[in-house]
């Protein structure tokens, strides 16, 4: 299997984040971590100068 960039791993993680926070009726929780998650992809992309 090959290795996923760093921002996908952070994607993927806070979308399972997410999940989990609906599942227990929560959420705001969920979408903040949704916006959180995406920020810090966004962010890390950009480090990675892949534009």
């Amino acid at each position: 299997m090959d290795n996923f960039p760093k921002y996908y791993t952070r994607l993927f993680n806070g979308v399972t984040d997410a999940i989990e926070a609906l599942l227990v009726e929560r959420p705001e929780d969920a979408l903040n971590i949704l916006v959180e998650a995406q920020q810090d992809a966004e962010e890390m992309y950009l480090e990675d100068g892949e534009t």
